[in-house]
C-alpha cells in the first residue's frame, strides 16, 4: 500500500529513519510504498491533510493546535531537539540594555512572532531586566540563520534548533547565547510529530501501524549503525558530505525517539502555554479527540 508522507521543510538529518526505511527498503518489505513530499510552504502538509491528497504530515507539536480541524489526529513524536533564540554575542549587551535588536526568522506573522518574544520576555524576567516589545523586530529572511548574523545587520536569530544552528555556531566558533527551554522557561516544542486525520486510519489503519513500527526499528538502526545512517543521508539526498553535515547527523541521530506513542500529556503544558498567549483555544473535547 502506498503512503505519502508531507514533511515540514525541505528534507533534512531530522527525516533520516524515513529516508533509511526507503533505502534499506524496510518499509517495501513490510507491503509500504512509502514517499516523502518536500512542501513549498511550510503549512502546506495541513491542507493536504484535509484535502485527503497525503496521508501523513511531519510537522512541530504545536501546530497540532494552531492548525487544528475536526479529525486530525497524532500518531506520536518521533523526533525533539532544543529549540529557540540565538543571540550573537556582540548583541547580548544591547538585549539586556533594552535596545533595539533585530531578529532574523525564516517566518515572520504574528503567531510565531509572539512566541518568539515570549522566549526572550521570559527569558528577561529570569536575568532581572527589562525588555519592550517594540525594541525587538522580527525580519522574514531564511533559514541561513548564521550567516544572516555574520553578514547582514542582525542581533539574533529565532526559530533556531540546537542540532542545526547550535552545531553549526561551535563548528564554526560563532560566539553567542543559545536562549532554548532550559534558560528561558517555556515548554519546549522543538519536534516532529506524525500526524494524520481518523478517516486516513479508518481506511488504512494496517499500513499505518506497519509504518510506525518499521520506522521505529529504523531509529533504532540508524543510531546503533551511525556511519550507515550519514551513509543513507547523503546518497538519499544525494548531498555533498561535509564536516558540518556529519556533526549535524551525529547530534540528530541522539534526538530520535521510539516508541512513537501519540500522547495527551506530552504536549498539554505546550497546549497552555499557548492558550495563554491567546494563540489557540480548545476544547477539551476536540483536544483529547487529538490523540489516538
Amino acid at each position: 500500500m502506498k503512503l505519502k508522507i508531507a514533511l515540514e521543510w525541505f528534507l533534512n538529518p531530522d527525516h533520516l529513519p524515513m529516508m533509511a526505511g526507503i533505502q534499506r527498503g524496510a518499509y517495501a518489505k513490510s507491503g509500504l510504498k512509502v514517499q516523502l513530499i518536500e512542501p513549498q510552504e511550510h503549512y502546506d502538509g495541513f491542507e493536504d491533510l484535509k484535502k485527503g491528497t497525503i496521508d501523513i504530515h511531519v510537522n512541530e507539536p504545536l501546530h497540532l493546535f494552531e492548525h487544528y480541524f475536526e479529525g486530525i489526529a497524532s500518531l506520536g513524536c518521533f523526533f525533539e531537539t532544543q529549540g529557540g533564540v540565538m543571540i550573537k554575542a556582540s548583541s547580548v549587551d544591547k538585549l539586556h540594555r533594552n535596545q533595539p535588536i533585530r531578529i532574523t526568522t525564516p517566518a515572520s506573522n504574528a503567531v510565531t512572532n509572539k512566541i518568539g518574544f515570549e522566549i526572550l520576555k521570559r527569558y528577561a524576567k529570569q536575568e532581572g531586566f527589562r525588555l519592550d516589545r517594540e525594541k525587538v523586530e522580527f525580519i522574514e529572511t531564511d533559514f541561513y540563520h548564521l550567516k544572516n548574523m555574520k553578514e547582514g545587520d542582525f542581533d539574533g536569530a529565532w526559530l533556531c534548533f540546537y542540532n542545526f544552528e547550535g552545531i553549526e555556531a561551535r563548528v564554526q566558533n560563532f560566539e553567542h547565547i543559545f536562549i532554548d527551554q532550559f534558560v528561558s522557561p517555556y515548554p519546549n516544542f522543538s519536534a516532529l510529530e506524525m500526524m494524520t486525520t481518523k478517516g486516513v486510519v479508518e481506511r488504512k489503519r494496517e499500513a499505518i501501524d506497519t509504518f510506525i513500527k518499521v520506522s521505529e526499528e529504523m531509529v533504532e538502526y540508524c543510531q546503533n549503525n551511525p556511519l550507515k545512517a550519514r551513509e543513507i543521508y547523503y546518497e538519499y539526498t544525494q548531498s555533498e558530505p561535509s564536516e558540518l553535515m556529519d556533526e549535524i547527523i551525529a547530534d540528530t541521530l541522539k534526538r530520535f525517539k521510539s516508541p512513537i506513542q501519540s500522547s495527551s500529556t506530552q504536549w498539554r503544558e505546550l497546549y497552555e502555554f499557548l492558550e495563554g498567549l491567546g494563540l489557540v483555544k480548545l476544547s477539551d473535547d476536540d483536544y483529547n479527540g487529538i490523540w489516538l
